[in-house]
């Protein structure tokens, strides 16, 4: 099994967002392409890509950054948050 030290990415660097936070309501719509991690458990879920966006269901493919090896899923826009967000 993958572990966080295995991990190619900074995940445990990331904040973690609770859903329906603030930070997570006041952001703009997210759109194909752009990179995001899954706020209240970054290290889990990983980096992951926009490939869709429906409504405010977002499909993300993770390709298998995180511990919890996800691939890919669809999770509500308000657990997204954008990785620019989080660099700043």
């Amino acid at each position: 099994m993958k572990t966080e030290k295995d991990c190619e990415y900074p995940l445990d660097r990331l904040p973690i967002v609770q859903a329906y936070h603030w930070q997570s309501r006041s952001k703009p719509s997210l759109k194909k392409g752009e990179l995001v991690y899954y706020g209240p458990y970054p290290t889990s879920y990983g980096i992951g890509e926009v490939q869709r966006v429906t409504n405010s269901l977002v499909a993300v493919d993770f390709r298998g950054t995180g511990s919890a090896r996800v691939h890919e899923d669809v999770i509500h826009e308000h657990y997204l948050i954008p990785l620019s967000d989080a660099t700043r």
